[in-house]
């Protein structure tokens, strides 16, 4: 019986040792001598490490301290210099009375299936690289559309929000966006896209066009999915100039069309009253002149600020005059849309160095997008808009104020963005961006406070000095 155990210990399909307390090999099979040499008088961290003393974390001397199984992986090195990974496994040897007097070591060789496994951790690291550098915006989201993964450069657009919802975290809203091709890859398996214009967290606008994939675990079944979004804003702003020469070119047609036939009749009234002398008909067809050539200047003014970037022509300015104006252009607006129009200039407004046309063009914009603001909200029984103008040491203050539809936080941060509109097809898009441009070019800043049908405030600053512009 003892030959067939000795036999049993030879053929082992790995290298078994047996150690005494001082790590002495006294015994070993055919595969550990063929691989390893003679045992004599020979220790185990010699032969298997070549080292002059035990190793420091060693399975054997564990077992002899504690009487229990261990196990460890080690790389060993054989007779012929060849490195051999090893699981290894220790087990006590005890005497009659229990005590242990030697430890069995077995080592399987794992070469192989250590360097699959490396393969596997170095197949990962290229992948997370590539996932990691990929120059697009790419999340994980789950069926929860929380977003589970995200690289690099999503994360430094907008946050490490790991676990947020992809609406909050993209599009700052509380609901998701409909259509959503994330859900849409979730119910079909397939592949789908869409151009989203997302917020990062700088609150810079960004158009993206959107691909989603899908994630699938061992049993086909979509887990997750992937979303891949690509920065086409340089895109969309080179569309948007078009777009602007566009309606520029339109806008200007019916303008140009209309001025000409106003400048043909004050034409006709000066020379008819000449001929046949008719002072009163000169003066008449004269101030017909007059003001289709003031019409065509701030025409050419409006197209100027839409085309190309443009200095301000600085003259001194009387802060509420330039507000009476803008009151008397749109009073009667506001009467016939039945909104409440209301001022408050104050004494100390003073005076200010600015474009007259582009002030005056600034202020009947944002007065207009909030009496536009009021008609299109059909949730209250009565509507407001007020105008007030007030002075700091340095600046000009003009604020305006309305009970309308009002915005969310998404309509606020694109507010100033050519052509859109929270007005939807009622709006144009143009107003809010031409009076943000305006103010820019002047130094000033506009400062925009608003809640969904509640209403809006805008208050815009702007250096009484030019040369003592805000921020600087």
């Amino acid at each position: 019986m003892t030959q067939i155990y000795r036999e049993y210990f030879e053929s082992m399909p790995g290298y078994v040792s047996v150690q005494d307390r001082d790590f002495r090999l006294i015994d070993a099979n055919r595969l550990f001598v063929k691989d390893f040499g003679a045992i004599e008088e020979r220790y185990c961290y010699q032969v298997y490490k070549g080292r002059a003393e035990k190793c420091e974390e060693c399975p054997v001397e564990r077992t002899f301290r504690d009487g229990h199984r261990h196990t460890s992986q080690e790389r060993v090195t054989t007779l012929d210099g060849t490195e051999v990974d090893v699981i290894v496994y220790t087990t006590p040897i005890r005497d009659e009375s229990g005590e242990i007097v030697s430890v069995m070591e077995v080592s399987t060789d794992i070469t192989e299936v250590f360097g699959l496994q490396e393969q596997l951790r170095a197949s990962r690291r290229r992948y997370r690289k590539l996932f990691e550098e990929v120059p697009c915006y790419i999340s994980i989201q789950d069926e929860n559309l929380q977003i589970v993964n995200a690289n690099r450069q999503f994360r430094e657009a907008f946050g490490n929000f790991l676990g947020g919802k992809c609406y909050e975290v993209y599009k700052h809203c509380n609901e998701q966006c409909y259509p959503c091709p994330v859900q849409e890859t979730f119910r079909d398996g397939e592949v789908h896209s869409s151009e989203e214009v997302v917020t990062a967290r700088d609150g810079r606008q960004i158009h993206t066009l959107v691909y989603t994939a899908p994630i699938r675990d061992a049993d086909g079944e979509v887990r997750r999915v992937m979303e891949m979004s690509t920065d086409i804003t340089p895109i969309r702003e080179l569309q948007t100039q078009l777009e602007s020469i566009g309606i520029l070119i339109s806008s200007v047609s019916h303008g140009v069309k209309g001025l000409l036939n106003g400048l043909d009749g004050g034409m006709y009234l000066v020379n008819t009253g000449i001929k046949k002398d008719k002072p009163d008909r000169v003066t008449q067809g004269w101030e017909m002149v007059q003001r289709n050539v003031d019409r065509i200047r701030a025409m050419v003014m409006n197209i100027l600020y839409y085309a190309k970037e443009r200095d301000p022509n600085y003259e001194p300015l009387v802060a509420t005059t330039i507000g009476e104006e803008v009151l008397s252009v749109l009073t009667d607006k506001a009467q016939e849309l039945g909104v409440n129009l209301t001022h408050e200039f104050a004494a100390d407004a003073g005076e200010l160095e600015a474009d007259h046309q582009a002030m005056r063009s600034m202020l009947v914009n944002l007065l207009e997008n909030s009496l536009d603001a009021c008609r299109v909200d059909d949730k209250k029984d009565s509507h407001w808009v007020s105008f007030g103008i007030r002075g700091t040491a340095e600046h000009v203050l003009f604020e305006i104020a309305d009970n309308g539809i009002g915005m969310d936080q998404e309509t606020r941060e694109k507010a100033y963005s050519l052509f859109f509109s929270s007005k939807g097809a009622k709006g144009t898009g143009l107003g809010l961006f031409i009076a943000d441009k305006i103010t820019k070019a002047h130094g000033g800043s506009i400062e925009l406070e608003s809640a969904l049908d509640e209403g809006s405030r805008f208050v815009v600053k702007i250096p009484r000095n030019h040369t003592k512009k805000v921020g600087k």
